[in-house]
């Protein structure tokens, strides 16, 4: 590999708002905000929407879409084809 075209890779924390969690983890991501961790070290941190504690795929909580309504309604606007 070559030499100073990589970026650096360091600890980073990410927080999510919406679950009210915090991650900390390796990232190349970079942030001007530092928080301090439980272990006593500041690290840069990252606030992300959404994140594996919030999302309904990671949490079990998905929405059931009606999609048998809408092929009904586009067969009685257009027609079932032949």
């Amino acid at each position: 590999m070559r030499s100073g075209i990589h970026p650096v890779s360091r600890p980073v924390v990410f927080r999510d708002g919406a679950a009210d969690t915090a991650f900390l983890t390796t990232s190349t991501a970079q942030s001007a905000r530092t928080i301090e961790w439980e272990d006593g070290n500041t690290y840069p941190l990252i606030d992300v929407e959404i994140s594996s504690a919030s999302h309904p795929f990671y949490t079990g909580n998905t929405r059931v879409v009606d999609t048998a309504g809408r092929v009904e309604r586009f067969e009685r606007r257009y027609g079932r084809k032949s």
